[in-house]
């Protein structure tokens, strides 16, 4: 028979698995008060001399440590640590009390997930979502599918699907997991192909560029100096011409006062 220190820790769980499973605001502070009693009373249970069997306490000891670890996944400010850090929580096996069908635990548990799935898909969706971003969602989709599939291989009898069955999707979600990962390498090496071609492209741009602008230096000086000449040879035929004019006005001049000369007027 129970003791009554066990009777109180079972109704004190049950009273935690309940708010657990409730909708909470942020300022709720019972069901973390709740939680640190029940480990006080846990550790009191293990030493009292009508402690219940090895089996019983490890099954307290999984629920508790599954409300505490929720606990703790809710403080974490990410919606993808809340999700990865409630994948690796165990929920209890059994019911607490006799009138539950099932362990509280594992409807909590299964909430939490669908909670934080949500939560990090909105978050993801929500802010302009990327190929990348639908790679992580899907990744994670698959873990805790098989997350799911494998806490089920632990309670064969509230499953309906055998063994066999259960590791066939196990195997084909593995292997989703693995073209999914290849699929992912390939995408990265081709990724780094892609840029070190871009990158040799740009390189050669480059030299051809640099070897336009040094042509084009080059044909700046060629025609630089081009102009000098042209300018200097302008200049002396500028100047033979003005001597050309002088020397014939002078001749024009010399000859009219010869010619007076030599015909004096007529009377």
């Amino acid at each position: 028979m129970a003791s009554r220190l066990e009777i109180n820790f079972i109704r004190l769980l049950s009273r935690c698995e309940s708010l657990a499973s409730e909708k909470r605001g942020e300022t709720e502070w019972r069901l973390e008060k709740y939680v640190g009693a029940l480990e006080e009373m846990l550790v009191a249970l293990r030493k009292s001399p009508s402690k219940p069997t090895p089996e019983v306490l490890a099954e307290y000891t999984r629920k508790v440590n599954f409300l505490k670890g929720t606990l703790e996944a809710e403080k974490l400010s990410s919606p993808t640590e809340k999700a990865l850090a409630n994948q690796f929580l165990a929920p209890g096996r059994t019911a607490t009390m006799a009138n539950e069908r099932m362990s509280v635990t594992k409807k909590v548990h299964t909430q939490t997930k669908a909670r934080c799935t949500g939560e990090m898909r909105d978050e993801l969706l929500g802010t302009g979502s990327s190929g990348k971003d639908e790679v992580i969602l899907f990744f994670f989709s698959l873990l805790t599918l098989d997350g799911d599939l494998r806490n089920r291989r632990c309670f064969p009898l509230d499953e309906r699907q055998s063994a066999a069955e259960l590791d066939a999707v196990l195997q084909h979600h593995h292997n989703l997991q693995e073209k999914l990962a290849e699929d992912m390498l390939n995408l990265a090496r081709n990724l780094k192909n892609n840029t070190l071609a871009a990158q040799n492209i740009i390189k050669q741009d480059n030299q051809t560029l640099s070897q336009s602008m040094r042509q084009a230096d080059l044909n700046f000086e060629k025609l630089k100096t081009e102009s000098e000449r042209l300018e200097q040879h302008t200049k002396k035929s500028v100047n033979w011409l003005l001597w050309l004019m002088l020397i014939l006005v002078s001749f024009t001049f010399i000859s009219m006062i010869l010619f007076i000369r030599i015909f004096p007027r007529l009377r």
